[in-house]
């Protein structure tokens, strides 16, 4: 199934930093080995409350469109491979509102696995 990025999330991904993600070779405990990996990323620091809002689409693979079209994201939560790239903390920012009002932004940073699904069409 093919399910595509939802358009009022696509502001989310407009700072996007392409980073790739290193996960070292591991030695299980039947004394077999896996190979180190290398994934491509986009990492994104968002507000608290944009993450809330996306957070259903977490471990979901979504096709991108527009200036990332051919490419799929999937965003990392709870997955044990990638912890060291699971949501953190992105700090905060404290503003004043127009009326002098003081409030505070906090903000998170994630990490979307980052996968090229072009498909070619036979001619």
């Amino acid at each position: 199934m093919r399910r595509m990025w939802p358009e009022e999330f696509n502001s989310i991904l407009d700072g996007a930093e392409e980073v790739t993600l290193e996960l070292p070779a591991v030695e299980h405990e039947d004394g077999t080995r896996s190979e180190a990996v290398s994934r491509k990323a986009l990492k994104v620091r968002i507000p608290m409350e944009d993450y809330e809002r996306i957070w259903p689409l977490a471990e979901m693979r979504y096709r991108l469109d527009g200036r990332m079209a051919g490419k799929a994201i999937t965003l990392i939560t709870t997955s044990p491979h990638y912890h060291r790239w699971h949501p953190a903390d992105g700090g905060s920012v404290d503003n004043v509102s127009e009326s002098g009002r003081h409030y505070t932004t906090k903000y998170i940073v994630v990490h979307f696995l980052l996968d090229d699904v072009r498909e070619t069409a036979a001619a």
